[in-house]
């Protein structure tokens, strides 16, 4: 072997074993960080999830609904017409699209269920050119355990309505309130004070009672309205003698309706519902309710225009001081298909409005009544289309014969709404 043999097989060795070590080498390789992955939250049903990196479980959910309203004629005994279009014609038309989102959150704490819900929506009626497009805040307010503050319904109008999209319900509004709910095995007891607007320290009351069960529900509520009026125009009022005040409303040629005295309004709200008492998918529900003294928990609106067609609003006469009412509704679901029916009837404290022709008139005592139909399909899932119609009648009888006036009204709209 010669030298230049030696020193070519001490290279190629050195190499191999270079590179068997080299194998053994450890490189460190930095880990991809834990992705936070969205969880289904079941805690609170369908829908639900968990928010990366927290314990609150979050719901976002809502609906774009289009809908095409139609308001008949309103004319009174008279010939004075409060709806009409922009061509003259005895009745109004038109389209109105509405976009709606719900934010739930919620989590658990030693006190109960904390929670949080906001309500955002857009509508905008008419089209392209329309002036009348809304955005707003629908319902905001926070929870723990039975405590509620916030924004949304009045607890007096939280159970009730009578089954249609039109749901015929007195004092049906929404405000500012602080209000807490005992519950136990079907039992509820709530209490509610309520921002009345007038800017004072003292707010209105609310007390519910509720009982449910698998065969339905009933419950009793009772409310005091510290203003004793209805609470929608607070200042301007003018005194027409005799303990009533009335103020005049440009937008619509009507006049809001109270009473001077300020020792306050009671009013009392009761209801059954019975589910699946005539056929299986089926409800029945009895309402009435009772005022002692004009307040803005018995109130209601029978008459519509086109913009605000299934609203509580009325075109005419403002919203009516309602004495007493009494209501019944019915529904029935037959796989897709379903139909409800509702009818109410009752009766005004004295009352007076504006008429067409810019004139105070006092009508006196009233007596009303409202009819409602509709019937819903499912097309697909998160589909349905919805076709209502109602029918109002309103007969005041006034201090004198020149005073005697009627009023009635027919309308309805056709609804599709895709739900997520």
């Amino acid at each position: 072997m010669n030298i230049k043999s030696l020193l070519l097989g001490s290279a190629a060795a050195l190499v191999a074993v270079s590179g068997a070590r080299a194998a053994d080498v450890i490189v460190p390789v930095a880990e991809p960080e834990p992705a936070n992955y969205v969880k289904v939250c079941d805690v609170y049903g369908a829908g639900f999830y968990y928010i990366p990196g927290t314990e609150t479980c979050l719901s976002i959910s809502g609906y774009v609904r289009f809908q095409y309203n139609v308001a008949g004629s309103v004319e009174d005994d008279f010939g004075n017409r409060y709806v009409t279009n922009s061509e003259g014609d005895d009745y109004q038309a038109g389209s109105q699209v509405r976009v709606r989102l719900n934010f739930d959150a919620r989590e658990e704490t030693e006190l109960g269920t904390l929670r949080a819900f906001a309500r955002i929506q857009a509508t905008n009626t008419f089209g392209a050119y329309s002036a009348d497009q809304v955005y707003a805040m629908d319902q905001g307010y926070l929870q723990l355990g039975g405590l509620t503050m916030g924004y949304t319904d009045s607890l007096w109008t939280q159970d009730d309505g009578l089954l249609t999209d039109t749901d015929l319900a007195v004092g049906d509004y929404q405000l500012n309130r602080v209000s807490y709910t005992y519950a136990d095995n079907g039992f509820s007891a709530a209490l509610s004070l309520e921002d009345d607007g007038t800017g004072d320290f003292a707010p209105d009351a609310v007390g519910l009672l509720k009982y449910e069960g698998g065969w339905g529900y009933a419950y009793i509520a009772a409310s005091y309205d510290e203003q004793q009026r209805n609470g929608l125009l607070p200042d301007g009022f003018v005194d027409y003698g005799s303990g009533y005040f009335y103020s005049y409303n440009t937008a619509f040629s009507t006049a809001t309706y109270g009473n001077s005295d300020d020792d306050g309004a009671f009013a009392l709200k009761g209801a059954l519902s019975l589910k699946d008492l005539i056929a299986t998918d089926s409800e029945l529900k009895v309402e009435g309710s009772y005022a002692f003294d004009p307040s803005s928990y018995s109130t209601i609106g029978i008459f519509n225009n086109v913009a605000t067609l299934g609203i509580q609003n009325d075109t005419l006469t403002g919203t009516i001081p309602v004495e007493w009412q009494i209501g019944a509704g019915y529904a029935q679901k037959f796989g897709k298909l379903g139909f409800a029916l509702a009818g109410a009837y009752g009766e005004t404290f004295d009352y007076g409005t504006y008429n067409g022709a810019g004139n105070f008139v006092q009508y006196g005592d009233g007596s009303y009544y409202k009819l409602v139909g509709n019937v819903g399909y499912n097309i697909t899932k998160n589909f349905d289309m919805l076709a209502e119609v109602s029918y109002a009648n309103f007969d005041f009888s006034g201090n004198n014969s020149a005073n005697d006036n009627s009023f009635d009204q027919t309308a309805g709209f056709l609804r599709f709404v895709r739900s997520f």
